[in-house]
């Protein structure tokens, strides 16, 4: 029998005394003073959490769990298809190599405060680093292993870091990439030089090291092992920065986001219970990367607060070898909740849409998938549903809130899905949906998704060394509001619905459509794999929608037969007013490596209109995959 939700009852208990909610949620962290405010409204720039306690993220992620016995435990396991590497650490044997890297960085003059800069694969060396650096209260800001130079450049002189972490390469299923040459010529190219390097040297390519900077990682860390080096947390304040993550800027300067130590521990150890329904000593696997927000939450932190057991993955979700590998890691590990992106699925089910990959395993362990990153279309929810047999469970965060805004809370009692909804508000959060004015929109009606404010604990105070480009991202459009840039609706029982980020609103003929309504629509075709619309220009309706789709494997029928059948479906699901005429069949649509489609990118190619190569795409290749496919069909524009 199903466990009757109490999700109501926490959230009237969080809007009726928000300060006695999260004061009774920090009461499960270990401080070092303990706070005895919850919230300081006259702090920073909308406010802060618990402006008075003192505590230690490391500490909390760590040392507590082996202090209440549970040193034994295994708290993170390394598989890496991509190289044949496994190893697990307990949390005891993670504190020796996090207090013994914690060491090498003391000996290189970094302090409480001081920034460390991350760029590395996803090895266990890379949540060594992030914890090693939050034990010293200094700051760190993880960039994705192998970003592109300047890229890497550009945050290297936004935060100034003291010291850099890095690896010598990456592995791909079908490439080594070297990561040391791009970090060098990004140092050559920064005005703000760090004093040393300290690098990982893999196996799949040893790289040179640079004389007078540059630190072999395992030599550094095995002499403070040998000595025996104890490295003590340093207590930092609730409202100091844990770390920066960079995220793209519409300027093209990427936007730091800071997130604070305090809050964040709270508010990631209650999502552990509350939303995710996991218990201390279970297996909880996020299928993503620690360069991304997600790797951050929910493969590092949330976890290890909760004490947990983290799966650090290398691979990818197909390819590695196979569409089996998610299932073989669930099955090996005995995973209990697993947490990836829509794309992942879609990557899965494109190669083997049957499921039939799923039978060879044993995945009984498993008791929730949760999806998030992008929107989860309803067609790959409902196989997802079939195939697995467990509940698929939409939500809906960002890189800047850093936890579930909108969700459906497992641990405090499931409410019921309505496939296409991330279900409703999760405490912390007052959801509401704007029009263009500011007025509140009426139930079912299209509007931008916004916060009223104070933001939740965990969600960023604003932008590093940024408090005015913060107030003008964020909070200028809707004053009293925090802008998420999602649009979408609420409907009557308080399910809201993100349908597309606001400039993915494309307005044909004065009708303002979401290209993800018709995404949805498209997603239900029985040959489709996956799929993207963009608005493109057109001089009598201002914009026109198009359809790319990418089929499932297998599908032998001619292309011109199944994009005809892909328009009438949008017609006959939306209505004439969609306008939507043109469906292409594609190879491949470009992704940024954390699965989001570069659906801006190939509107301005369509458009006509000058773009640059995202830093974030995962194969460039693609790019002239779509231009050609554009320019075959005629549909590019010329002279804009």
């Amino acid at each position: 029998m199903a466990q009757a939700s109490s999700y109501h009852d926490v959230y009237k208990a969080w809007k009726t005394d928000p300060d006695g909610f999260w004061l009774e949620q920090a009461k499960a962290i270990d401080w070092f003073e303990a706070p005895t405010r919850a919230f300081d409204a006259g702090m920073g720039v909308y406010g802060r959490w618990f402006p008075d306690g003192v505590g230690n993220t490391c500490h909390n992620a760590v040392d507590r769990h082996i202090a209440a016995g549970r040193g034994d435990q295994d708290a993170i396991i390394y598989d890496s298809p991509v190289t044949g590497a496994k190893a697990r650490y307990s949390y005891s044997g993670l504190l020796k190599e996090v207090e013994a890297l914690s060491a090498v960085l003391r000996d290189k003059g970094v302090e409480k405060g001081d920034r460390v800069l991350i760029y590395m694969p996803m090895i266990p060396e890379a949540v060594f680093a992030m914890l090693a650096v939050a034990r010293l209260g200094a700051i760190h800001s993880v960039v994705f292993g192998g970003f592109a130079a300047h890229e890497l450049t550009t945050r290297i002189d936004d935060c100034a870091p003291k010291l850099i972490i890095s690896a010598s390469c990456g592995v791909e299923p079908s490439r080594v990439v070297p990561y040391k040459p791009l970090l060098d010529h990004a140092i050559d190219l920064a005005k703000s030089k760090p004093s040393a390097c300290i690098v990982v040297q893999r196996e799949n390519l040893v790289c040179d090291l640079v004389d007078g900077r540059d630190i072999d990682y395992e030599k550094a860390v095995a002499a403070h092992k040998a000595a025996g080096t104890k490295i003590a947390c340093t207590p930092v304040k609730a409202t100091d920065p844990l770390y920066i993550l960079y995220t793209s800027g519409t300027t093209g300067s990427p936007k730091g986001v800071v997130r604070d130590t305090g809050g964040h521990m709270v508010a990631l150890n209650w999502t552990m219970g509350a939303i995710y329904g996991v218990e201390p000593g279970e297996v909880y696997w996020a299928a993503s990367d620690v360069g991304w927000v997600v790797g951050h939450s929910y493969i590092v932190y949330g976890p290890l607060l909760r004490g947990c057991t983290t799966i650090l993955f290398e691979g990818k979700p197909v390819g590695t070898p196979d569409a089996g590998t998610f299932w073989r890691v669930i099955e090996e590990y005995g995973v209990v909740a697993l947490f990836t992106a829509p794309t992942a699925f879609r990557a899965i089910k494109k190669d083997d849409p049957d499921g039939r990959l799923i039978g060879k395993y044993d995945i009984k362990s498993l008791r929730t998938l949760f999806l998030a990153g992008e929107r989860a279309d309803p067609d790959t929810i409902i196989w997802a549903q079939e195939h697995l047999d467990v509940p698929v469970i939409d939500h809906w965060w960002q890189t800047e809130t850093g936890w579930t805004i909108a969700g459906n809370p497992v641990g405090l009692g499931m409410l019921p899905v309505k496939i296409g909804s991330p279900t409703v508000a999760m405490p912390g959060y007052d959801i509401r949906v704007l029009d263009d004015s500011g007025h509140e929109a009426p139930d079912g009606t299209l509007g931008n998704i916004v916060v009223k404010l104070p933001l939740a604990p965990g969600n960023l105070p604003t932008l590093w060394n940024a408090d005015d480009r913060f107030r003008s991202a964020y909070l200028r459009d809707f004053p009293g509001y925090y802008k998420t840039a999602d649009a979408g609706i609420r409907d009557a029982d308080g399910y809201i619905f993100v349908m597309s980020r606001t400039d993915d609103i494309i307005n044909v003929a004065g009708h303002r459509l979401s290209t993800g309504g018709m995404e949805e629509v498209i997603a239900g075709h029985r040959d489709v794999a996956e799929c993207a619309v963009i608005g493109i220009s057109d001089p009598m309706k201002g914009q026109m929608p198009l359809g790319l789709i990418v089929l499932k494997s297998g599908v032998t029928r001619p292309h011109a037969e199944i994009e005809k059948e892909v328009v009438q479906l949008v017609r006959d699901e939306i209505g004439p007013v969609a306008a939507f005429k043109t469906a292409l069949v594609v190879t491949r649509l470009p992704k940024t490596r954390s699965g989001k489609i570069l659906r801006g990118t190939m509107q301005k190619i369509a458009d006509g209109e000058a773009w640059k190569m995202p830093a974030t795409i995962d194969d460039p290749a693609i790019i002239e995959e779509i231009t050609d496919a554009f320019a075959a069909r005629d549909i590019i524009k010329e002279g804009n």
